[in-house]
Parts: structure tokens; C-alpha cells; sequence
């Protein structure tokens, strides 16, 4: 069945502007295969798109097939939403088009581009926009589904800096989306995901942000309720220009950490100062540091931007087993303190980690409704992420991810960060945009009837209105 679909593919879709891979392909097992290993999909067919018209062939063949399509940027998402057994994927892996436009402060990005390309591409210019914490990330996903990084307390989400999308809808057609022009798509856009149409082009705002002093302090793991409860009350109001995130974790046994911890479970805190002069983050980090225990290691350094984004690229190479769940936060009390602290001492495999991202700051400045991205209120998105390169631990670090999030999800504010959302169900994900799951959803009836992007976070379309017959 799967290789008579790429043989219809290769017979309907003359000319394509691209690469049509199936089953009996030798491409086919590096081309069906996503960043997380524990996602192990079959498609019947991989059409690596070159251009908006590849893409939109591409969605007509699988509508006229009726087979699920899956689309494909970076195809980091840990619950595999960039691939389907027996469908199409579309990948977007050739539209790598970077244009850096220093005058407007802007650059245009392809949509199969990953976020350390742009990262080194604005970097020339003294330039950034925020990007998340892996380079290897693709823009697509990130951007749709918000973008939180080092970034965001200075300089907002990753929606709060796109400008524009070129997107094909499922029908075909090719629009362009901003605040001028279906401004209605835009809106959902800007958090709402992959459910309204392949964005095949970004654009995006930027900032003077070229080196930037980070890097890591790590206390040892039983000083982790002292330390989270002191950066639960610090961070918030810190200047923006300071961010830093909480993580539990395990020291990497590489340089450039010295051996006498390397493989000690930490409590820590990656830090991202947005100005080049050591000495004002110094005095910025001051307030926190001087009230703890000394760490095992405080090393943030001037690095340029792109050094940053690349910290954690070599800790977390494709092919990993990976689990994760996640939720936003309001507060952290203490006994949400003390279960962290317990969860953390437990860490299953020297990759699995718990990240707490600030969310305040610029993200603050932006209303609850002014994008779907409905928990502007809470401070911090939490995520429990199991990771291992042996599959025999699967289990091992599911259970503990699991585990650690059920503990702490009675302290969330209720809803979850949807890049970092397994398939939760229908309910998740509408407590993921609260109020602004109504709105999304009738976009989407007008933009997705038929609901052909749904292998995502899923928007379900509104029903129709019915009208009562007259009297």
C-alpha cells in the first residue's frame, strides 16, 4: 500500500519542485525519522517541499488520497507531531531562504529552517530575535506554538516578534498573514500552532542583542529547595534584561565542567544577560547568589548569541529517548518547593532534566487575548522531560516524567506550553488556550473546515451555526 502511494505520487505530481521519498527508497529510513527516537512512524509517503507550490500539491494529493497529512519543520516536538504512519509528510526541510534586512531591523525566514541558522545569519549584523534554547529547534514549530528561550524577559515570545507568514491553506491557496492582511489568520498564528495552514515564510522582528554574558551556576542537589525557593522571589523581579532559568539536572562528564562534578545531580540556574559588560550582570545576579550556599560552579561568560543557543546541542543530539509534560505556573509555594527538590534528587539518567522558563517581563506586556497564547498572567512554564539514549530505559524516564508532573500539576495554573505537550487529549488542549479556544476554533472552520492539519495540538473546527426554521 505504502509503496503504491509513492508510485501515485511520483505519477501525479510531475515536475515537482522537490524530493518524493517512499518505503523502498534508500533516503526512506533517515527521511521518516524525527528528533525524538522513542517516535518510530512509518509514512507512506515524504515529500520534501522546495517551495509554497511543492506544498500545496502536496496537500491536494493527500485531500484527493484521503490520507493524514503531518507537517514537518524541524520535527523536534517530542510527541512526534511531525510524522504519521501510512500518511504524507510534508517536510519544509528545503526552504532555507534567510534574509537579514538590517536597516528594518527584520529578517524573512524559510519555513524549513532551524533556528541556529537565523541565529548565526542575524548574529552578523549584531542582531537577534528570540529563539528558544537548541539551535537544532525548527522555526516552524517554535514560532506557531509561542517561543519561550533566553530571550523572553527582554524581548517577549517568539510570536510577539513575527511580523508576517506566508501561508498555504489547505485548499491551496497561498496568503499572506499580518496585522494588515488576514489579519484574522495572523492572530491564530501567533500561538495557535500548525492547525491553520503551512506557513512556508516568517518574518520576524529584531534586536540589537549580539553577545550576551550566560552560562550556568549549579549548586549541589540538596541545596535544590533553598535555591528554587530563593529564585522563585528573585527572578520575577529582576530587570529584564537578566533572565535565567531553574532546571534540575545532571552535571554533562565533559568539558567544560571540571571532573570533581561532573555526574552530580544539580539544582542550577542558566542565566542570559542581555548586555555585554560582566560586571552589571554580576551585580544583577548579586542579590540571589549572595543569600545561598556557594555553588559547585558559577561560569557565565561573554559569549556571542549564537554560543548560547548552541550550550545544550551536544547534550541533546537527534535520536534520544525522549518524554516530556509540561504546565504553566503562577507561584511555586513551598510545598511545591519541597516535591521539587524531592523529584529533582531523583533524576533517572544523567539527560532527563526539569526546566522552570520565566514567562514575565516583556511577555507581560501583551494582553491575555492579543494572541492565543492565553497564560500571559502566570510567571513560569514548567517541563519534566525524561531523556535517554538507550531505549531499554524508556519506561524508566516516562515513569519518572510522569510521576514529577502529576505531583506538581495541582500547583499549575491548569493548561500547558503546547511545543511541549505529548498527545494529552482534546481537554489539554483547550485548557491550553482557555478563552481563546472558542476564537480559534471558528478561524479554523473558516480557514481548516475539514480539519486537514490535525496531526498538531488539535484546533477542532466549530460547527456550523443552525439555524431554527421560521415560523
Amino acid at each position: 500500500m505504502s509503496s503504491t502511494i509513492a508510485h501515485a505520487a511520483r505519477t501525479e505530481l510531475t515536475s515537482f519542485n522537490g524530493e518524493l521519498i517512499g518505503p523502498d527508497d534508500t533516503a526512506y529510513q533517515q527521511a521518516r525519522g524525527v528528533y525524538n527516537a522513542m517516535i518510530d512512524r512509518r509514512p507512506a509517503l515524504v515529500a520534501r517541499c522546495a517551495d509554497a507550490d511543492a506544498v500545496a500539491r502536496v496537500i491536494a494529493f493527500a485531500r484527493a488520497h484521503d490520507l493524514p497529512l503531518a507537517v514537518r519543520g524541524g520535527g523536534h516536538h517530542g510527541a512526534g507531531l511531525g510524522t504519521v504512519d501510512g500518511g504524507v509528510v510534508a517536510d519544509l526541510s528545503p526552504l532555507k531562504d534567510i534574509e537579514v534586512d538590517p536597516d528594518s531591523r527584520t529578517v524573512r525566514v524559510g519555513g524549513g529552517c532551524v533556528w541556529g541558522e537565523v541565529d548565526r545569519a542575524t548574529n552578523a549584523y549584531g542582531l537577534a530575535t528570540p529563539s528558544g534554547i537548541i539551535s537544532t529547534t525548527g522555526v516552524g514549530g517554535l514560532a506557531t506554538g509561542g517561543g519561550l528561550g533566553h530571550l523572553t524577559r527582554k524581548c517577549g515570545l517568539t510570536i510577539d516578534n513575527l511580523l508576517e507568514a506566508e501561508v498555504v491553506l489547505a485548499d491551496g491557496r497561498k496568503v499572506t498573514a499580518s496585522g494588515y492582511e488576514n489579519s484574522d489568520l495572523f492572530w491564530a498564528l501567533r500561538g495557535g500552532g500548525g492547525n491553520f495552514g503551512v506557513v512556508t515564510s516568517f518574518l520576524f522582528r529584531l534586536h540589537e542583542i549580539s553577545t550576551v554574558v550566560a552560562g550556568p551556576t549549579f549548586w549541589a542537589v540538596e541545596d535544590s529547595a533553598e535555591v528554587l525557593a530563593a529564585y522563585r522571589d528573585f527572578i520575577p523581579n529582576a530587570p529584564r534584561e537578566l533572565n535565567g532559568f531553574f532546571l534540575h539536572g545532571t552535571v554533562p562528564p565533559a568539558p567544560p565542567f571540571p571532573e570533581e562534578i561532573q555526574l552530580r545531580k544539580t539544582a542550577g540556574i542558566v542565566w542570559c544577560h542581555t548586555g555585554a559588560d560582566p560586571e552589571a550582570a554580576a551585580r544583577e545576579m548579586a542579590p540571589l547568589l549572595d543569600v545561598l550556599p556557594a555553588p559547585l560552579l558559577h561560569a557565565p561568560m561573554v559569549l556571542q548569541h549564537p554560543e548560547l543557543q548552541t550550550m545544550f546541542d551536544g547534550l541533546y543530539p537527534p535520536g534520544h529517548q525522549w518524554y516530556w509534560r509540561a504546565d504553566f505556573v503562577e507561584t511555586v509555594p513551598d510545598d511545591a518547593v519541597a516535591l521539587h527538590a524531592k523529584f529533582g534528587a531523583e533524576v533517572p539518567t544523567m539527560q532527563s532534566t526539569m526546566h522552570l522558563y520565566p514567562i514575565d517581563g516583556a511577555a507581560h506586556d501583551v494582553g491575555q487575548d492579543e494572541t492565543p497564547w492565553a497564560y500571559r498572567h502566570a510567571n513560569w512554564a514548567s517541563v519534566y522531560a525524561g531523556v535517554d539514549p538507550d531505549p531499554a530505559n524508556a519506561e524508566l524516564i516516562k515513569r519518572w516524567t510522569v510521576d514529577y508532573f502529576d505531583a506538581l500539576h495541582p500547583y499549575s495554573a491548569g493548561g500547558a506550553y503546547v511545543n511541549m505537550m505529548m498527545d494529552e487529549g482534546q481537554e489539554r488542549v483547550r485548557a491550553s488556550y482557555r478563552d481563546n479556544y472558542d476564537r480559534l476554533a471558528r478561524i479554523k472552520a473558516d480557514r481548516d473546515p475539514d480539519n486537514v492539519f490535525r496531526l498538531n495540538q488539535n484546533i477542532q473546527p466549530a460547527p456550523k451555526p443552525t439555524h431554527g426554521s421560521r415560523p
